[in-house]
């Protein structure tokens, strides 16, 4: 699996459990109707669904993750809370994503 697809598939990834775990916290801190569950327990199972389709190890995988996770986050922390990035959120994404690379780019046998 190319680099390109690896990344797309760690975002929707990320963007999954996100989306899993954003819907509860609006039913428990902004009162918001107990529904948003079912879409939130789909996202969450899409989530897990999506990790066993990466190519490496599991244990590789959300190694790497961690480092799209984080991107993501942020990203949804502005276009989504709408709160501006810091440039200390810059320079953990970097941090992170280099820290992603080692993991996912490391030679293979």
């Amino acid at each position: 699996m190319g680099m390109l697809k690896i990344a797309a598939l760690f975002a929707v990834t990320a963007l999954a459990e996100i989306i899993g775990c954003y819907l509860p916290w609006l039913v428990l801190k902004q009162g918001k109707t107990a529904w948003l569950l079912l879409p939130a327990a789909a996202s969450l199972a899409l989530f897990a669904w999506l990790l066993t389709l990466h190519p490496a190890a599991a244990g590789r995988t959300y190694a790497a993750y961690g480092g799209a996770y984080i991107c993501v986050a942020l990203l949804w922390l502005r276009f989504v809370d709408g709160m501006a990035l810091t440039r200390y959120d810059a320079a953990g994404a970097v941090l992170a994503l280099a820290g992603m690379a080692v993991i996912a780019m490391q030679p293979t046998r």
